[in-house]
């Protein structure tokens, strides 16, 4: 029999949106893109949070597909545990739209910083005079707030998009880690930018649960990053078949 289409017959090995197959720069997933912010009528609310792999498991679970051969049968799936200790929110940041795209208008830190967020702004910690923004914190205090409060009323005024600057707590992992992980969230809901800062100020210092963000047997997406094979053969890099031996 002659093929029909050879993508059918024979298709291509390896996903093409996992190019360039390299090692990564960061181990951590990044949110190339956040929830559509439509809804207006919402209260503002953050968009996504940061977890770290435990290890794995298997849940038996019931399957209801009508019309599946599997339905109202069980089946065993292997799922994965993530660790979410709560974020702490540091900042928030303004974002102004323009022709070539969103340009940051100005970003406002919190008055406390932990040390493991400041650890973050170091390469070698113990040898530095950890002075990091502690000049930048005096600004709460002159004048009341007033350059602080000026700032925020910019991003108020003239941003479209509003994020939060959240750390998570290392700490709280049994992992060997000091340094805090930053990551920016988007503040999504609320009838304007005013809305979404006061919302983001609301929450400096303060710690973020997963369950303040995410509701129970909720849909998300997950991003991730390969822990990476090393240089190997094409078998391993792309999945193809070896052709057997006569």
């Amino acid at each position: 029999e002659t093929m029909s289409h050879r993508k059918f017959e024979a298709p291509r090995h390896g996903n093409l949106g996992f190019l360039p197959k390299k090692r990564t720069k960061h181990h951590h997933g990044r949110c190339r893109s956040f929830p559509k912010d439509k809804d207006t009528s919402a209260a503002p609310h953050l968009t996504a949070f940061r977890g770290y792999k435990a290890g794995m498991t298997h849940v038996v679970r019931g399957v209801d597909r009508p019309g599946a051969l599997m339905h109202k049968r069980e089946v065993v799936d292997a799922v994965t545990i993530l660790e979410t200790p709560p974020m702490v929110v540091v900042g928030v940041v303004g974002y102004v739209e323009t022709p070539r795209g969103l340009r940051t208008l100005t970003t406002v830190f919190a008055e406390h910083l932990s040390d493991e967020f400041k650890r973050r702004c170091y390469k070698n910690w113990y040898r530095s005079k950890r002075k990091a923004y502690t000049k930048y914190a005096k600004k709460w205090s002159e004048d009341g707030g007033k350059d602080i409060e000026a700032q925020l009323d910019r991003i108020a005024k003239f941003c479209t998009v509003v994020r939060v600057i959240a750390h998570t707590q290392v700490k709280k992992l049994n992992l060997r880690l000091k340094k805090a992980h930053t990551m920016e969230i988007q503040v999504n809901g609320g009838a304007d930018a005013r809305a979404k800062v006061d919302f983001a100020k609301s929450l400096f210092e303060k710690e973020v649960t997963v369950d303040s963000v995410f509701a129970k047997d909720e849909n998300i997406d997950v991003i991730g990053v390969t822990k990476g094979k090393g240089y190997e053969g094409v078998t391993t890099r792309w999945g193809v078949t070896q052709i057997g031996r006569a």
